[in-house]
Protein backbone atom coordinates (compact mmCIF):
# COMPACT_ATOMS: atom_id res chain seq x y z
CA UNK A 1 0.00 0.00 0.00
CA UNK A 2 1.39 3.36 -0.59
CA UNK A 3 1.17 6.19 1.90
CA UNK A 4 -0.99 9.22 0.66
CA UNK A 5 1.35 12.01 -0.30
CA UNK A 6 -1.60 14.47 1.29
CA UNK A 7 -2.29 14.86 4.63
CA UNK A 8 -5.10 15.77 7.57
CA UNK A 9 -5.51 19.56 7.35
CA UNK A 10 -4.30 21.34 10.76
CA UNK A 11 -8.09 22.15 10.78
CA UNK A 12 -9.32 18.60 10.94
CA UNK A 13 -6.11 17.20 12.86
CA UNK A 14 -6.48 19.57 15.79
CA UNK A 15 -10.37 20.02 16.18
CA UNK A 16 -10.25 16.12 15.67
CA UNK A 17 -7.34 14.94 17.84
CA UNK A 18 -9.08 17.89 20.75
CA UNK A 19 -12.24 16.21 20.72
CA UNK A 20 -10.63 12.89 20.94
CA UNK A 21 -8.66 13.97 23.84
CA UNK A 22 -11.91 15.37 24.98
CA UNK A 23 -14.52 12.92 24.48
CA UNK A 24 -12.19 9.68 25.24
CA UNK A 25 -9.75 10.61 27.76
CA UNK A 26 -9.01 8.08 30.02
CA UNK A 27 -11.26 5.78 29.77
CA UNK A 28 -10.95 3.85 33.28
CA UNK A 29 -14.43 4.94 34.62
CA UNK A 30 -15.67 5.13 38.53
CA UNK A 31 -16.10 1.77 38.76
CA UNK A 32 -12.56 1.03 38.65
CA UNK A 33 -13.04 1.44 42.56
CA UNK A 34 -15.66 -1.64 41.92
CA UNK A 35 -14.47 -4.97 43.48
CA UNK A 36 -15.40 -7.65 40.96
CA UNK A 37 -12.79 -10.33 41.78
CA UNK A 38 -14.90 -13.17 42.24
CA UNK A 39 -17.65 -12.21 39.90
CA UNK A 40 -14.41 -12.14 37.24
CA UNK A 41 -13.39 -15.45 38.02
CA UNK A 42 -16.31 -16.82 38.16
CA UNK A 43 -17.38 -15.02 34.69
CA UNK A 44 -13.62 -17.08 33.24
CA UNK A 45 -15.12 -20.21 34.58
CA UNK A 46 -18.49 -19.84 32.53
CA UNK A 47 -16.56 -19.12 29.44
CA UNK A 48 -14.31 -21.61 29.08
CA UNK A 49 -17.13 -24.43 29.72
CA UNK A 50 -19.08 -22.66 26.83
CA UNK A 51 -16.18 -22.73 25.10
CA UNK A 52 -15.89 -26.79 25.55
CA UNK A 53 -19.35 -27.17 24.19
CA UNK A 54 -18.68 -24.93 21.06
CA UNK A 55 -15.15 -26.82 20.37
CA UNK A 56 -17.17 -30.02 20.33
CA UNK A 57 -19.49 -28.58 18.36
CA UNK A 58 -16.96 -27.21 15.84
CA UNK A 59 -15.69 -30.76 15.46
CA UNK A 60 -18.76 -32.11 14.18
CA UNK A 61 -18.79 -29.37 11.61
CA UNK A 62 -15.55 -30.12 10.78
CA UNK A 63 -16.05 -33.85 10.23
CA UNK A 64 -20.14 -33.48 9.05
CA UNK A 65 -22.18 -31.29 8.22
CA UNK A 66 -21.37 -27.73 7.23
CA UNK A 67 -24.25 -25.27 7.32
CA UNK A 68 -25.36 -21.80 7.77
CA UNK A 69 -27.38 -20.61 11.00
CA UNK A 70 -30.57 -21.83 10.78
CA UNK A 71 -33.05 -23.61 13.18
CA UNK A 72 -31.79 -27.05 14.10
CA UNK A 73 -28.09 -26.59 12.56
CA UNK A 74 -25.00 -27.31 15.12
CA UNK A 75 -24.67 -24.18 14.69
CA UNK A 76 -27.74 -23.02 16.44
CA UNK A 77 -27.71 -25.71 18.95
CA UNK A 78 -23.95 -24.45 19.95
CA UNK A 79 -25.31 -20.97 19.84
CA UNK A 80 -28.43 -21.98 22.50
CA UNK A 81 -26.00 -24.37 24.32
CA UNK A 82 -23.32 -21.80 25.46
CA UNK A 83 -25.93 -19.31 26.47
CA UNK A 84 -27.46 -21.61 28.73
CA UNK A 85 -23.98 -23.03 30.17
CA UNK A 86 -22.73 -19.87 30.62
CA UNK A 87 -26.48 -18.85 32.88
CA UNK A 88 -26.03 -22.17 34.61
CA UNK A 89 -22.27 -21.60 35.41
CA UNK A 90 -23.00 -18.10 36.35
CA UNK A 91 -26.10 -18.91 38.80
CA UNK A 92 -24.37 -21.96 40.44
CA UNK A 93 -20.56 -19.59 40.81
CA UNK A 94 -22.96 -16.92 42.38
CA UNK A 95 -25.69 -17.94 43.99
CA UNK A 96 -26.43 -15.57 46.40
CA UNK A 97 -26.23 -13.04 44.12
CA UNK A 98 -29.20 -11.14 41.77
CA UNK A 99 -29.30 -12.25 38.06
CA UNK A 100 -29.66 -10.00 34.89
CA UNK A 101 -28.42 -10.92 31.74
CA UNK A 102 -28.69 -9.58 28.53
CA UNK A 103 -28.27 -12.83 26.07
CA UNK A 104 -28.29 -13.03 22.07
CA UNK A 105 -31.11 -15.55 22.37
CA UNK A 106 -34.52 -15.98 24.09
CA UNK A 107 -36.53 -19.31 24.26
CA UNK A 108 -39.43 -18.35 21.45
CA UNK A 109 -38.36 -20.47 18.86
CA UNK A 110 -37.53 -23.53 20.92
CA UNK A 111 -41.12 -23.42 23.10
CA UNK A 112 -42.85 -24.38 19.67
CA UNK A 113 -43.85 -27.54 18.09
CA UNK A 114 -41.11 -27.37 15.85
CA UNK A 115 -38.59 -26.38 18.17
CA UNK A 116 -39.24 -29.49 20.11
CA UNK A 117 -36.07 -31.11 18.05
CA UNK A 118 -34.02 -28.74 18.49
CA UNK A 119 -34.51 -28.23 21.81
CA UNK A 120 -34.15 -31.81 22.46
CA UNK A 121 -30.91 -31.37 20.55
CA UNK A 122 -29.51 -28.54 22.94
CA UNK A 123 -30.23 -30.15 26.36
CA UNK A 124 -28.68 -33.61 25.39
CA UNK A 125 -25.82 -30.73 23.67
CA UNK A 126 -25.67 -29.47 27.39
CA UNK A 127 -25.74 -32.56 29.81
CA UNK A 128 -22.90 -34.24 27.34
CA UNK A 129 -20.69 -31.01 27.97
CA UNK A 130 -21.91 -31.05 31.77
CA UNK A 131 -20.91 -34.86 32.08
CA UNK A 132 -17.45 -34.19 30.82
CA UNK A 133 -16.20 -31.02 32.76
CA UNK A 134 -18.96 -30.94 35.83
CA UNK A 135 -19.34 -34.47 36.55
CA UNK A 136 -20.97 -33.61 39.69
CA UNK A 137 -23.66 -31.36 38.00
CA UNK A 138 -27.16 -32.58 38.07
CA UNK A 139 -28.47 -33.21 34.13
CA UNK A 140 -30.90 -30.59 33.26
CA UNK A 141 -34.37 -30.94 31.43
CA UNK A 142 -35.91 -29.62 28.40
CA UNK A 143 -37.71 -27.00 30.95
CA UNK A 144 -34.44 -26.31 32.60
CA UNK A 145 -33.18 -25.45 29.65
CA UNK A 146 -35.70 -23.02 28.56
CA UNK A 147 -35.42 -21.05 31.65
CA UNK A 148 -31.76 -20.65 31.41
CA UNK A 149 -32.05 -19.34 27.99
CA UNK A 150 -34.76 -17.07 28.92
CA UNK A 151 -32.07 -15.79 32.16
CA UNK A 152 -30.48 -13.83 29.35
CA UNK A 153 -33.59 -11.55 28.31
CA UNK A 154 -32.61 -8.18 30.46
CA UNK A 155 -32.70 -5.17 28.16
CA UNK A 156 -29.52 -3.91 30.76
CA UNK A 157 -29.40 -0.21 31.25
CA UNK A 158 -28.54 2.94 33.23
CA UNK A 159 -28.53 1.17 37.01
CA UNK A 160 -28.04 -2.08 38.31
CA UNK A 161 -25.70 -5.21 37.44
CA UNK A 162 -25.97 -6.52 33.72
CA UNK A 163 -24.35 -9.98 32.83
CA UNK A 164 -23.97 -9.28 28.74
CA UNK A 165 -23.26 -12.71 26.49
CA UNK A 166 -22.22 -13.11 23.22
CA UNK A 167 -22.10 -17.02 23.28
CA UNK A 168 -20.86 -17.71 19.75
CA UNK A 169 -19.26 -14.51 17.98
CA UNK A 170 -18.71 -14.79 14.64
CA UNK A 171 -20.58 -17.09 13.20
CA UNK A 172 -18.85 -17.37 9.75
CA UNK A 173 -15.91 -18.18 11.57
CA UNK A 174 -17.45 -20.67 13.49
CA UNK A 175 -18.97 -22.24 10.53
CA UNK A 176 -15.76 -22.10 8.22
CA UNK A 177 -13.31 -23.15 10.87
CA UNK A 178 -11.70 -19.48 11.16
CA UNK A 179 -11.89 -17.22 14.28
CA UNK A 180 -14.92 -17.03 16.87
CA UNK A 181 -15.07 -16.20 20.14
CA UNK A 182 -17.66 -16.42 23.30
CA UNK A 183 -17.84 -13.36 25.07
CA UNK A 184 -19.04 -12.39 28.34
CA UNK A 185 -19.07 -9.32 30.35
CA UNK A 186 -21.10 -7.01 32.90
CA UNK A 187 -22.41 -3.99 33.28
CA UNK A 188 -22.43 -2.02 36.64
CA UNK A 189 -24.78 1.41 35.99
CA UNK A 190 -23.96 1.38 32.93
CA UNK A 191 -20.39 1.54 32.71
CA UNK A 192 -18.27 -2.08 32.02
CA UNK A 193 -17.17 -3.75 34.92
CA UNK A 194 -15.08 -6.72 33.90
CA UNK A 195 -15.10 -8.51 30.30
CA UNK A 196 -13.28 -12.31 29.22
CA UNK A 197 -13.18 -13.72 25.91
CA UNK A 198 -12.84 -17.10 25.25
CA UNK A 199 -11.31 -17.48 21.52
CA UNK A 200 -10.98 -21.57 21.04
CA UNK A 201 -9.76 -21.08 17.71
CA UNK A 202 -7.07 -18.54 18.23
CA UNK A 203 -3.31 -19.38 18.50
CA UNK A 204 -0.62 -18.45 21.70
CA UNK A 205 1.65 -17.67 19.47
CA UNK A 206 1.21 -13.93 17.46
CA UNK A 207 -1.43 -14.24 14.78
CA UNK A 208 -1.16 -14.48 11.11
CA UNK A 209 -3.01 -14.67 7.88
CA UNK A 210 -3.07 -18.04 8.10
CA UNK A 211 -4.87 -18.17 11.35
CA UNK A 212 -7.44 -16.59 10.17
CA UNK A 213 -8.09 -18.28 6.79
CA UNK A 214 -10.64 -21.15 6.37
CA UNK A 215 -9.78 -24.10 8.32
CA UNK A 216 -7.99 -22.00 10.46
CA UNK A 217 -4.96 -23.20 12.96
CA UNK A 218 -3.90 -26.75 13.66
CA UNK A 219 -5.55 -27.63 16.69
CA UNK A 220 -2.38 -30.49 17.23
CA UNK A 221 0.40 -27.53 17.21
CA UNK A 222 2.16 -27.68 20.32
CA UNK A 223 2.43 -24.78 21.03
CA UNK A 224 -1.18 -24.61 21.92
CA UNK A 225 -4.51 -23.40 20.58
CA UNK A 226 -7.14 -21.31 22.25
CA UNK A 227 -6.58 -18.10 24.56
CA UNK A 228 -8.69 -16.50 27.57
CA UNK A 229 -8.49 -12.76 27.82
CA UNK A 230 -10.10 -11.43 31.53
CA UNK A 231 -9.93 -7.71 32.34
CA UNK A 232 -11.16 -6.42 35.37
CA UNK A 233 -11.62 -2.48 35.71
CA UNK A 234 -9.05 -0.45 36.76
CA UNK A 235 -6.73 -3.97 37.00
CA UNK A 236 -5.42 -4.77 33.59
CA UNK A 237 -5.96 -7.75 31.05
CA UNK A 238 -4.37 -10.70 31.44
CA UNK A 239 -4.14 -13.84 28.77
CA UNK A 240 -3.61 -17.25 29.12
CA UNK A 241 -4.60 -20.32 27.90
CA UNK A 242 -8.22 -21.55 27.17
CA UNK A 243 -8.40 -25.12 27.74
CA UNK A 244 -6.59 -25.89 31.11
CA UNK A 245 -6.79 -28.93 33.16
CA UNK A 246 -7.91 -27.06 36.80
CA UNK A 247 -11.29 -25.48 35.33
CA UNK A 248 -10.24 -22.87 38.65
CA UNK A 249 -7.20 -21.70 36.91
CA UNK A 250 -7.14 -17.76 36.11
CA UNK A 251 -5.27 -16.19 32.87
CA UNK A 252 -1.87 -15.08 34.69
CA UNK A 253 0.08 -13.24 31.80
CA UNK A 254 -0.77 -9.51 31.76
CA UNK A 255 -0.99 -7.94 28.23
CA UNK A 256 -0.24 -4.54 26.98
CA UNK A 257 -1.02 -3.11 23.75
CA UNK A 258 1.78 -2.46 21.51
CA UNK A 259 1.92 1.78 20.68
CA UNK A 260 6.00 1.81 20.11
CA UNK A 261 5.16 1.48 16.45
CA UNK A 262 5.69 3.47 13.42
CA UNK A 263 2.89 3.81 10.87
CA UNK A 264 5.06 1.87 8.48
CA UNK A 265 5.22 -1.24 10.88
CA UNK A 266 1.64 -1.34 12.36
CA UNK A 267 -0.86 -3.83 10.99
CA UNK A 268 -4.44 -3.08 10.95
CA UNK A 269 -7.38 -5.26 11.66
CA UNK A 270 -10.94 -5.07 9.49
CA UNK A 271 -14.04 -7.60 9.57
CA UNK A 272 -13.76 -10.27 7.16
CA UNK A 273 -17.06 -9.92 5.70
CA UNK A 274 -17.54 -7.20 3.33
CA UNK A 275 -20.97 -6.17 3.95
CA UNK A 276 -20.09 -5.86 8.44
CA UNK A 277 -17.94 -2.77 6.91
CA UNK A 278 -16.76 -0.51 4.43
CA UNK A 279 -13.05 -2.12 3.45
CA UNK A 280 -13.03 0.92 0.70
CA UNK A 281 -13.09 3.48 3.96
CA UNK A 282 -10.73 1.34 5.95
CA UNK A 283 -8.10 1.78 2.90
CA UNK A 284 -8.61 5.42 2.41
CA UNK A 285 -8.15 5.73 6.08
CA UNK A 286 -4.60 3.38 5.95
CA UNK A 287 -3.47 5.42 3.30
CA UNK A 288 -4.24 9.01 4.94
CA UNK A 289 -2.14 7.85 7.97
CA UNK A 290 1.01 5.78 5.90
CA UNK A 291 0.42 2.69 6.48
CA UNK A 292 1.55 -0.08 4.19
CA UNK A 293 0.77 -3.54 5.60
CA UNK A 294 -2.09 -4.85 4.06
CA UNK A 295 -4.81 -5.42 6.71
CA UNK A 296 -5.61 -8.87 8.79
CA UNK A 297 -9.02 -9.69 8.02
CA UNK A 298 -10.46 -11.80 11.07
CA UNK A 299 -13.87 -13.25 12.28
CA UNK A 300 -15.23 -11.80 16.20
CA UNK A 301 -13.85 -9.95 18.86
CA UNK A 302 -11.17 -12.27 19.08
CA UNK A 303 -9.73 -9.00 17.23
CA UNK A 304 -9.77 -7.12 20.60
CA UNK A 305 -7.88 -9.82 21.94
CA UNK A 306 -5.49 -9.90 19.44
CA UNK A 307 -4.83 -5.97 20.12
CA UNK A 308 -4.56 -6.30 23.54
CA UNK A 309 -1.58 -8.21 23.10
CA UNK A 310 -0.25 -6.19 20.68
CA UNK A 311 -0.21 -8.51 17.35
CA UNK A 312 -2.16 -5.73 15.68
CA UNK A 313 -2.26 -1.96 16.67
CA UNK A 314 -5.96 -0.98 15.12
CA UNK A 315 -9.35 -2.63 14.27
CA UNK A 316 -11.94 -0.49 12.06
CA UNK A 317 -15.56 -1.17 11.24
CA UNK A 318 -17.13 0.82 9.28
CA UNK A 319 -21.00 -0.46 9.23
CA UNK A 320 -23.80 0.57 6.77
CA UNK A 321 -25.79 3.84 8.53
CA UNK A 322 -28.93 1.61 9.01
CA UNK A 323 -27.24 -1.02 10.82
CA UNK A 324 -26.92 -0.56 15.11
CA UNK A 325 -24.16 -1.90 16.71
CA UNK A 326 -25.28 -4.47 19.90
CA UNK A 327 -23.97 -4.40 23.19
CA UNK A 328 -22.94 -7.76 23.29
CA UNK A 329 -20.94 -7.96 20.31
CA UNK A 330 -18.45 -5.40 21.51
CA UNK A 331 -19.12 -5.04 25.98
CA UNK A 332 -16.48 -7.93 26.63
CA UNK A 333 -13.84 -6.87 23.70
CA UNK A 334 -13.63 -3.19 24.81
CA UNK A 335 -13.31 -4.46 28.51
CA UNK A 336 -10.32 -6.05 27.15
CA UNK A 337 -8.64 -3.97 25.21
CA UNK A 338 -9.31 -0.50 27.44
CA UNK A 339 -7.67 -2.47 30.47
CA UNK A 340 -4.67 -3.43 28.22
CA UNK A 341 -4.04 0.30 27.29
CA UNK A 342 -6.05 0.80 24.54
CA UNK A 343 -8.95 3.41 23.02
CA UNK A 344 -12.21 2.88 21.95
CA UNK A 345 -14.66 5.07 20.55
CA UNK A 346 -16.44 5.94 17.57
CA UNK A 347 -15.83 7.25 14.16
CA UNK A 348 -15.82 10.95 15.69
CA UNK A 349 -13.33 9.98 19.19
CA UNK A 350 -16.72 9.75 21.33
CA UNK A 351 -16.53 7.05 24.09
CA UNK A 352 -18.87 4.05 23.28
CA UNK A 353 -21.97 4.18 25.98
CA UNK A 354 -23.41 0.86 26.56
CA UNK A 355 -26.03 2.20 28.73
CA UNK A 356 -28.67 2.63 26.34
CA UNK A 357 -30.28 -0.99 26.15
CA UNK A 358 -29.22 -3.82 24.02
CA UNK A 359 -27.88 -1.17 21.32
CA UNK A 360 -25.37 1.28 20.88
CA UNK A 361 -26.42 4.81 20.08
CA UNK A 362 -25.58 5.74 16.63
CA UNK A 363 -21.75 5.63 16.11
CA UNK A 364 -21.40 7.92 13.89
CA UNK A 365 -20.10 6.13 10.72
CA UNK A 366 -18.37 3.79 12.60
CA UNK A 367 -16.33 2.16 15.79
CA UNK A 368 -12.05 2.83 16.16
CA UNK A 369 -10.23 0.17 18.14
CA UNK A 370 -6.36 0.60 18.72
CA UNK A 371 -3.15 1.90 20.13
CA UNK A 372 -3.66 5.81 22.13
CA UNK A 373 -1.29 6.88 18.74
CA UNK A 374 -2.88 5.26 16.71
CA UNK A 375 -6.29 6.26 17.29
CA UNK A 376 -5.79 10.37 16.88
CA UNK A 377 -4.38 9.59 13.40
CA UNK A 378 -7.21 7.98 12.30
CA UNK A 379 -9.93 10.67 14.36
CA UNK A 380 -8.06 12.78 12.08
CA UNK A 381 -7.66 11.35 9.19
CA UNK A 382 -11.40 10.50 9.26
CA UNK A 383 -12.29 14.40 9.76
CA UNK A 384 -10.37 14.96 6.83
CA UNK A 385 -12.18 12.45 4.38
CA UNK A 386 -15.52 13.95 5.98
CA UNK A 387 -14.23 17.34 5.53
CA UNK A 388 -13.20 16.67 1.54
CA UNK A 389 -15.70 14.43 1.18
CA UNK A 390 -13.73 11.72 -0.39
CA UNK A 391 -15.87 9.38 0.89
CA UNK A 392 -19.46 9.85 1.96
CA UNK A 393 -20.16 8.43 5.12
CA UNK A 394 -21.87 8.95 8.75
CA UNK A 395 -24.50 10.03 7.26
CA UNK A 396 -26.74 8.86 10.07
CA UNK A 397 -28.65 10.22 12.93
CA UNK A 398 -26.95 12.81 15.10
CA UNK A 399 -24.59 11.33 18.02
CA UNK A 400 -26.84 10.93 21.32
CA UNK A 401 -26.55 9.48 24.57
Amino acid sequence: MTRASSKPTTTAIETAVANNEAEVGNQVSESSSLDLTVELAAAVKAVRLASHLCDNVQWQLRNDEKVEKEDGSPVTVADYGAQVLVSWSLQRSLPGQTFNMVGEEDSADLRTEEGGPVLRRITDLVNHTLSECEKEATLLTPEDVLELVDAGRSDGGKTGRHWVLDPIDGTRGFITMRQYAVCLGMLVDGEIGLGVLGCPNLPQWSVSDVDCNEGGCDPYDERGIGCCFAAHVGRGTYAGPLFVADKDEMPGIKVHVNDLLSPEEVRFMESVEAKHSNHVLSAAVAMEIGLELPSLRIDSQAKYGVLSRGDSSIFMRYPPDSYREKIWDHVAGVMVLQEAGGVVSDAAGNKLDFSQGRHLPYLNGGLIAATPSMHRLIIAALAKIKEDKTIVYGEGPTYST
